[in-house]
């Protein structure tokens, strides 16, 4: 038709190419889902939905604590809130995101670590800063970074090693959260702690078994989710 921009090839052309360039699904489930139709191909259907909820997951964990953030720095303390426990759960979600770098996992299937350790980190630094004082804060966030340095080059920690991180990662958080659940207890308040951030958090993980069994496979970062899921709920 005269004054037509696009036909149908060339919005299947620019389909084509964005589903490339976001790696959202194979060549051949592109030609089967898309250019066929053929909305039966259940393996290609899963596929494809297990990459855009990963990639949904990798967006939302960039603003998922930020409500425990903002608690924490407008209320001017962070009353109620165990540093041990956040620097265990610090500390798997930064061995969890080392593991599946150096595994070479697409980065949907892990890319909430990322967000999630920069924020985590930032309200560890937090609650020294009103507990301890800004020199033990300072202090802290220098060692973390100098320690993520190290666990990227996989001549001093190749993958092997970081096997090992991830699978401890399952009693981290565990205990973790069970001393989050003791200074509530003995505080007889959640304090400064955020209702919001630990719901997303548990509806993350549950997304997350079935993004890892699609896109990972790996039976110990599958469990890890289990497990994460299971204690924030």
């Amino acid at each position: 038709m005269t004054g037509k921009l696009l036909n149908n090839n060339d919005i299947i052309e620019l389909l084509r190419d964005g589903v490339k360039q976001y790696h959202l699904m194979t060549p051949k489930c592109f030609e089967s889902l898309v250019v066929k139709g053929d909305l039966n191909n259940l393996d290609c259907l899963t596929a494809f939905f297990s990459k855009v909820l990963g990639l949904g997951i990798v967006v939302g964990s960039s603003l998922v604590k930020l409500p425990q953030v903002f608690k924490i720095l407008f209320g001017g303390s962070a009353e109620g809130i165990s540093f041990l426990s956040v620097f265990l759960e610090l500390l798997a979600i930064t061995l969890s995101g080392l593991y599946s770098y150096a595994s070479k996992f697409p980065f949907s299937a892990y890319g909430e670590s990322v967000f999630l350790a920069v924020q985590t980190a930032v309200i560890a630094m937090m609650v020294l800063w009103f507990s301890r004082g800004k020199l033990v804060s300072l202090v802290f966030m220098i060692l973390y970074a100098v320690g993520v340095y190290f666990g990227m080059d996989p001549k001093l920690c190749p993958v092997s090693m970081l096997w090992y991180g991830q699978a401890v990662n399952i009693p981290m958080i565990v205990v973790g959260k069970f001393m989050q659940i003791w200074a509530n207890f003995s505080n007889g308040h959640t304090g400064q702690l955020s209702a919001i951030t630990t719901f997303l958090l548990a509806l993350g993980a549950v997304a997350r078994i079935f993004t890892s069994i699609q896109e990972t496979g790996d039976q110990t970062i599958i469990m890890t989710y289990i497990v994460s899921s299971t204690v924030n709920w």
